[in-house]
C-alpha cells in the first residue's frame, strides 16, 4: 500500500479516505445548521480563551513562549500588544482556552474547539496578504478539524465514556488541529495524509495530569502540534500513509485505544453529513469539568427545596449529603486543595452550589476553596455509585440528597443540565457568557466587534481580521 513515487495512502484505506476528505471538502458541503453551530463554538471558545488569559497557568505559558518567539506575527488572547510565532501563539491560546476547564465538550467526550481554533487564528496571520484565507475558508477548515476529531472518536467504544488513560484532546485534538491547518493551508491529499501521520507521533497525554496546571497544556499542545504537523507536511516531511488503519502487529493511531475499529471517511458531498449536524455541542455555564454541571444543577434544585421548607439555607440542619454519581476516579475528589482539583471534584461543586446558590469564576479562588463552612459541608458528603449511573456524558445523571437532623430527606436530581446538547444554551445565554468572559480583558467596543465578526464570518474577505481583533 506504500506506493512507490507517491508515498501516500490510496483512497480505499482509512487514512487515504481521511486525507481525500480534508482536501476535497468545500464550503457548499456545510449545511446552515453546521455553520451556525460551529460559529457558536468559535464565539464561545474565543470568550473562554480571553478570560483564560487572566490565569496563572496562561501567564506561565506566555512567559515561556516569549523566550523563543522570533517571527512574531500571531496574536495572543487578551494581550493586544503581544505577538508570538504562529505555533507558539497557537500553544499559548490553546492553554488559555482550557486553563479554567471552561471550553466546550462534544460526545464522544473531547474538547474540540480549543484544539483547532488557535491553530487557525495563528495560521491566518502567518500567511502573506496575497494568500489570506477568507472567512468562509476559515469556517470550512474549522469544521474539517471538528469532523476529523469526531470520526476518530467513533473508532473506539472506549471513547464514549469518561476517559481513563489518555486525555482525548491530546489524541484526537492533535489530528484535528493538523487536519484543520492542512485545509487552511490548501495542502494536497498526499500532504494531508502525511500531516495526520506526523500529528499521530506528536499526540497523547495521560489522564493523571487532570486537575493540575499541566492539563491545559494538553489542549495547547494539540493545537500547536497539529499546526506544526501541517507545516512539516507542507515542507515535504513524510509519515506512515496507514496511520489510521488497523495493521496487525504494527500499531498506528490504534495504539491509543484497547479496542480500535477504524472506518473510512465518506467523501464530502450529498451522501456525507457532518457529525456536528447530528451531534450538537455542550457549552459550560461555569468553569469546571463537564460532569460537575449535573451535580451543581441537582444541588441547586435540592437547595431550593430546603429553602422552601426551612426559610433559608442553614448547613447546621444537615446531617449528611448523599451524592449519587458515576464511577470516575479523577473527578471524585473529597477534599480538593487547589483550583484545578476543585474544578474536578463532584463533592466541591455540589457543596459550593449548596452554600452559595451558584457556581462561577469566583468559586474556585483559594479563599473560596479554603472556607471553613465549605470544609464543614464537605465533611458531611457520602458518595454512592448506582449501577445505572454510567460514566458517559450522554447517559449519566447527578443526584444530591440532604439528610436532615429531623429525619427528613430532600432530593434533587439532574438528568440534563442547561447547556448540554439535549438542552442547548440559547443565543442570549451564549452571548451573555461571551460578553462576561471577554469583559475581563477587552473593552465593550472590541467585544461587540468580535461578536459581529463571528456572526458574519462567511462574508469576511480576510479571516485574519478575527485574530487581529483579539
Amino acid at each position: 500500500l506504500w506506493i512507490k513515487g507517491h508515498h501516500f495512502a490510496p483512497d480505499d484505506t482509512v487514512t487515504g479516505s481521511f486525507a481525500s476528505f480534508i482536501s476535497a471538502a468545500r464550503p457548499e458541503h456545510l449545511s446552515q445548521t453546521v455553520r451556525q453551530r460551529s460559529k457558536r463554538m468559535i464565539l464561545d471558545s474565543l470568550g473562554v480563551g480571553l478570560v483564560g488569559s487572566t490565569t496563572r497557568v496562561f501567564d506561565i505559558a506566555l512567559r515561556y513562549c516569549r523566550l523563543y518567539s522570533s517571527v512574531a506575527v500571531s496574536s495572543v488572547y487578551g494581550k493586544p500588544g503581544v505577538k508570538l510565532s504562529p505555533t507558539l501563539a497557537a500553544f499559548t491560546n490553546g492553554v488559555a482556552t482550557h486553563s479554567m476547564d471552561f471550553d466546550d465538550t462534544w460526545h464522544p467526550a473531547t474538547h474540540p474547539s480549543g484544539a483547532v481554533l488557535p491553530a487557525l487564528l495563528a495560521a491566518s496571520q502567518m500567511l502573506p496578504p496575497s494568500a489570506k484565507p477568507t472567512g468562509l475558508d476559515f469556517l470550512l477548515a474549522f469544521n474539517v478539524g471538528l469532523e476529523v476529531q469526531g470520526r476518530l472518536m467513533h473508532f473506539s467504544t472506549e471513547a464514549h465514556d469518561i476517559p481513563k488513560r489518555f486525555h482525548p484532546p491530546s489524541v484526537v485534538g492533535t489530528l484535528g488541529g493538523a487536519a484543520a491547518a492542512a485545509k487552511l493551508l490548501s495542502l494536497s491529499p498526499a500532504q494531508c495524509c502525511h500531516a495526520l501521520g506526523i500529528a499521530a507521533s506528536l499526540a497523547g497525554a495521560p489522564m493523571a495530569n487532570a486537575a493540575t496546571q499541566a492539563k491545559p497544556l494538553h489542549v495547547g499542545n494539540a493545537t500547536r502540534l497539529g499546526l506544526e504537523a501541517a507545516l512539516l507536511a507542507a515542507r515535504g516531511m513524510e509519515a506512515s500513509p496507514l496511520i489510521l488503519d488497523d495493521i496487525p502487529g504494527c500499531s498506528g493511531f490504534g495504539a491509543f485505544y484497547g479496542v480500535y475499529q477504524p472506518k473510512p471517511l465518506p467523501a464530502p458531498g450529498q451522501h456525507h453529513q457532518f457529525l456536528l449536524e447530528k451531534q450538537d455541542i455542550a457549552f459550560k455555564r461555569f468553569p469546571a469539568h463537564l460532569g460537575m454541571h449535573w451535580v451543581v444543577d441537582a444541588a441547586l434544585s435540592v437547595r431550593n427545596l430546603f429553602i422552601n421548607q426551612a426559610g433559608s439555607f442553614s448547613p447546621a440542619l444537615i446531617r449528611s449529603i448523599l451524592l449519587k454519581i458515576p464511577v470516575s476516579k479523577y473527578i471524585n475528589r473529597p477534599f480538593p486543595s487547589s483550583e484545578h482539583q476543585a474544578r474536578h471534584s463532584f463533592q466541591f461543586n455540589a457543596c459550593a452550589a449548596l452554600l452559595d446558590g451558584e457556581v462561577g469564576l469566583g468559586s474556585f479562588s483559594e479563599s473560596s476553596i479554603q472556607r471553613q463552612e465549605l470544609r464543614e459541608l464537605l465533611d458531611k458528603v457520602v458518595v454512592e455509585h448506582p449501577e445505572d449511573n454510567m460514566a458517559n456524558f450522554d447517559k449519566m445523571y447527578g443526584e444530591v440528597a440532604l439528610l436532615l437532623h429531623t429525619g427528613d430527606v430532600l432530593t434533587g436530581k439532574c438528568d440534563t443540565f442547561y447547556g448540554h446538547w439535549r438542552k442547548p444554551l440559547s443565543k442570549e445565554s451564549l452571548l451573555k457568557k461571551f460578553r462576561s468572559n471577554a469583559s475581563h480583558v477587552l473593552p465593550e467596543e472590541k467585544i461587540e466587534a468580535i461578536i459581529t465578526l463571528v456572526e458574519n464570518l462567511e462574508n469576511l474577505s480576510d479571516s485574519s481580521q478575527l485574530a487581529c481583533s483579539l
